[in-house]
């Protein structure tokens, strides 16, 4: 059975703190995760400082990784535009370039300071940079399980805009819950709908979660044929700009957890686990900074 690919996410589990963590600090943790081996290091955003002033250093960051490690782990910057995606479309090491595009309106606004329609046209033009770069374009469905703002939501309203981006050329999709509100019974029932329907994309999963409820929405996905998993580190993490109290990722240990025994055991990646337990343990540098 084909095992699962592991995107850790330490630009989530950052973008929300707000004393600024050091870039000697950041570069140093990122080098240490880049020697775990996982599928994709999600490791900084080349968006607006003031929207996000933790990761105004990416550019900085990138320079400073070791060019020996993690050469097995695809480099993911996220990007809100065109201008972001052409200057992280300079950067020869970063391999996905990934644009957050809601299914709520209301969170579209406030993400991106744009429209869903607008965000298409902002999909067709990094679509393009990433055609003429050797780039990679991956988009969120972010509130994908649905929404704290009222705005309408069923899994058709997901499907339609999945049809649009896959019309762009868009062949990598992540499901976001963003602030938390997908239940087992809600992924069983997305997942592979949207699998089925649309074959040819590659399907991820990137959820939110409570400590309490992860290993439900993790054994939900895996029971739903997810292959695909962002998680963070410790569980840290949330998006800043759903104006909401941040709810944290899915901890990697706890999805390492669900696989390491029993049905899914066949399932569980090939890590480094020394270097996954050195960089727990300088995990408390970073994020109490």
């Amino acid at each position: 059975m084909k095992q699962i690919a592991i995107t850790e996410c330490p630009r989530d589990a950052m973008q929300g703190i707000i004393p600024f963590i050091p870039t000697e600090k950041k570069i140093h943790f990122l080098n240490l995760l880049l020697r775990v081996g996982f599928d994709r290091l999600d490791f900084g955003s080349f968006v607006s400082p003031k929207a996000i002033p933790q990761l105004r250093d990416t550019a900085e960051v990138l320079a400073g990784l070791d060019p020996d490690a993690g050469r097995e782990t695809d480099l993911l910057a996220i990007i809100a535009n065109a201008r972001g995606a052409l200057e992280a479309a300079s950067h020869e090491r970063i391999r996905f370039l990934g644009f957050p595009f809601s299914v709520s309106e209301t969170f579209q606004l406030r993400n991106t300071n744009s429209t869903r329609e607008q965000s298409l046209d902002r999909v067709k033009e990094i679509v393009e940079i990433c055609a003429a770069n050797n780039k990679i374009p991956l988009v969120y469905l972010s509130m994908g399980f649905g929404n704290p703002y009222g705005d309408e939501w069923n899994e058709h309203i997901v499907a339609e805009y999945t049809e649009k981006l896959c019309g762009m050329g868009v062949r990598h999709l992540a499901l976001a819950d963003t602030v938390g509100d997908s239940t087992p019974e809600k992924i069983k029932q997305l997942y592979p709908f949207l699998s089925g329907e649309f074959e040819d994309v590659e399907w991820g999963i990137h959820l939110h979660s409570t400590p309490q409820e992860s290993q439900g929405k993790i054994r939900a996905a895996l029971e739903a044929g997810c292959h695909r998993f962002d998680t963070a580190l410790r569980g840290f993490g949330g998006c800043p700009m759903a104006e909401d109290e941040l709810v944290g990722n899915i901890a990697t240990e706890n999805l390492l957890t669900a696989l390491s025994s029993g049905e899914f055991s066949s399932l569980q990646p090939d890590l480094n686990m020394e270097a996954w337990a050195t960089a727990m343990e300088y995990s408390w540098e970073v994020f109490n900074p």
